[in-house]
Parts: structure tokens; sequence; C-alpha cells
């Protein structure tokens, strides 16, 4: 179903059809029925899972630094991060220095990275990448989102249980049966057109206050989620604990993503994307104004705001993960940037995360170790997110999220 532009929301199609209804009651609104369902949540006591996809292809060599590997400066002469401006880190790496607002959360251990991770085998297209890096199920017929395979698991929740926040659409890792929403943003969650002249949503719920069942509980749901934000919004919303979110698509995602957090509506997992990491040309070194650097800087910024809106308590329910669908390469190219490569860097934050290190198997950067030009993947993605699912959320059956898989036995996390 697609969204109006509008109304800042979606209900996914997934969802409608599960319930045996038709794309019309996406729009169903007010508050003539009980919030109770939105906040329902089946016993569910793990770990918030928030997914940041870094999409167009991140260069985790930019940012998680190898700079113990002397093939790192030979490969990148003109835009490599000198080694006296790295922060953090130890003898084989160092962050980028536009990481500096995420410092002190590395240096109190709720911020790590895994390094030279990635897919099983390379793909060098965004669209497939990307979907396989979201299906997550290579040499299967299964066409479902891992993180729908996990609300499966988890046995689903409430409304707002799974959220794409950000995006009119649901984000492909959702793909499949279990229920999830869409937001562009909180406040923006409306039915288009709804005002006091016409009561749009109270028509509707009326029309299906009888209906049968599978369609009575689709509008319900609808109705349920947009009632829920409306008490939000009327409720307003200020960041705690002095955090300041940078005016971007990302640091207002984060922020609503906090503030559902906090106000225990029921969230298991949420998603939020952030564009514009295909750098062919004009990386830039690692000063301010050039382009890499203002990325991360803008990335940073907006994970360090949640991290201390969320304080202690909360960020210790809650597991971020950063993923891209490749890295780049170790060579810069002609134009000063970076084309499509393999191996990649991801980063972990959250309360149960043992930080302040960078984690996976250094395959090297010599030209002997690597994949056609590319940095080689030493840790399946999937194995890394597995162990944090296992260990933070309470998925049992990993390989039902992951077919094929086992959790990676990093020591990334510790067990809730």
């Amino acid at each position: 179903m697609e969204a109006n532009e509008n109304c800042g929301c979606t209900i996914s199609r997934r969802t409608l059809l599960a319930g045996g209804a038709a794309g019309v009651l996406a729009g169903l609104a007010g508050d003539l029925l009980s919030t109770q369902l939105a906040f329902a949540s089946p016993g569910y006591r793990g770990d918030v899972f928030v997914l940041l996809s870094l999409r167009g292809g991140f260069d985790g060599l930019s940012a998680v630094v190898p700079h113990g590997d002397p093939a790192y400066y030979a490969a990148r002469p003109g835009i490599a991060v000198p080694k006296a401006r790295l922060i953090g880190g130890d003898a084989t790496f160092g962050l980028n220095p536009a990481l500096a607002p995420l410092l002190p959360y590395w240096r109190n251990g709720s911020l790590a990275a895994v390094q030279a991770v990635g897919q099983p085998a390379p793909n060098r297209s965004h669209f497939s990448a990307m979907e396989e890096l979201e299906r997550a199920a290579p040499g299967t017929s299964v066409r479902t989102g891992w993180l729908d395979r996990m609300m499966g698991g988890l046995g689903g929740g409430g409304v707002f249980g799974a959220v794409s926040m950000g995006s009119a659409m649901p984000a492909r890792v959702l793909a499949g049966p279990a229920a999830d929403l869409g937001l562009t943003s909180v406040d923006r969650f409306v039915l288009s057109g709804e005002n006091e002249k016409r009561p749009m949503a109270g028509t509707m719920a009326a029309l299906y206050a009888n209906a049968p069942a599978a369609l009575s509980r689709t509008a319900a749901m609808a109705t349920s989620a947009l009632a829920t934000t409306a008490t939000l919004k009327a409720a307003g919303y200020t960041p705690a604990n002095g955090a300041a979110y940078p005016d971007t698509e990302l640091g207002r995602a984060l922020s609503d993503v906090a503030r559902l957090v906090k106000s225990d509506v029921g969230l298991m997992s949420a998603c939020v994307d952030s564009g514009d990491w295909d750098m062919h040309e004009n990386l830039g070194t690692a000063v301010p104004g050039k382009r890499m650097y203002e990325h991360l800087a803008d990335l940073a910024a907006a994970l360090a705001a949640f991290a201390a809106d969320l304080g202690p308590a909360g960020l210790g329910r809650v597991t971020l993960v950063t993923l891209s669908e490749f890295g780049r390469r170790v060579g810069q190219n002609g134009s000063g940037g970076l084309d499509h490569g393999y191996g990649n860097a991801m980063f972990v934050l959250g309360g149960g995360v043992k930080g302040g290190k960078v984690y996976g198997r250094w395959p090297g950067l010599a030209k002997g170790k690597l994949v056609d030009g590319d940095l080689a993947v030493t840790t399946d993605y999937r194995a890394v997110i597995g162990e944090i699912l296992r260990a933070r959320c309470g998925v049992s059956d990993v390989a039902g999220v992951f077919p094929g898989v086992r959790p990676a036995a990093l020591g990334l996390v510790r067990s809730r």
C-alpha cells in the first residue's frame, strides 16, 4: 500500500492482508478505540533492536582506520587518515576524528566496532546487495526479511512492535507476515484530510466496529496506532540530558525512535536509514568541510544525541547496529574517491555492549590478502547480529532468522 505524502505513515500492506482486509483501512485514526492494542507486547523483555542502514556503500576503512597496516597508507595516498589525527583505538585501529562525539561512549564501553565484516560473497550492485543483505538467506528460497523473521520468532508484537522510521514505506528487511509500521515521524502520523468538519476516522471506525474479526482487528490496529501517536504529540517531546539532535533526517528519525523507546509503546525493533555514502569521487581528507568527514560528523552527532537522550537506563535496553550493503575498494581511484568494494565495518551501540574495542579477525591489506582488490570478509554480518539477537533479544532459534548461520562468539555483548 502506498502512503499518502501528506499522511506521513504507512501500515504495512502485509499487515493488512494478513488481517484479511484491503488497503482502504490504513487511514483509520482517532481515539474511538482503546489504545491498549498499541501498547500490547507479548511479554518481551529483550533489547529494542535498532538497525541503522548506511545506504550507498559505507567506507569502513575511513571510519575504523587500520593505521597499523602499512598497506592502508600506500593504497590511499591522498585520502588516508593520518595516524596522528586518529582517536580512540589501539595499536592496529583508530577512529576517524569526525567521530569525536562518540568518543565518550567508546571510552565508557557502550560503543564497539567490528572490522572485515560483510556478506558471504562479494556483490557490488547497490540494489542486489541491499536486497540480499535484508533478505539474509542466500542459497535458499526464503523471501522474507530477516527482521520480519526475528519478529515472528519472538511472537510478533503490538502495533508499534516493529517500526520503520523516517521513510514512508517499511524497509525490505521487514518484508513478510509479521506486522510492521512505517512512519516519516511521530508528529506527522495523521490521517490525510481529517479535520473537525470531516471526521473520516470516526466514520470509518464506526463502519467497521461490528465487522468480522479479520476486518475489525485491522481497523483497530490502525486506529490504535494513530490514537497513540496523537497522545504522544499532545504530550510533546524534549530530549533528555541535554541531548541536541542535529536537524537532519537521521537526527529527527533517531529522536523519534528514542521517543518511542521511552514512551513504552511496545517497541521491539526499529529501522532507520542514512544515505549518500556512495563516494566515488572527492571523498576528501579527514578535516572539516570535506565530504566523508562531514558525513561521519553528522552520523556521530546523531548517534551521540540518541545515546545521551536515552541515558544509561534507556541505553541499557537498546542495541543499535549499523549496516551497509558493501564496503569500498582499498585503493583510491583517480577521482579521489573509492569504488564499490567488499569487506566493511559495523558499529554496535548499547548498554549491553562490551565496547571500546574493535572485534573481528583482521585479514590485512597486503595485495595477496585482498579479494579482487577489496578488503576480505572474515566475519559474516549475520553471525554478528545473531550473537546480539541471542544474547540481548532472547532469540533462541537464530537459524530461523538466518538460515544456516551460527551466532558469532566474539563476546561483543553481555547476556541479559
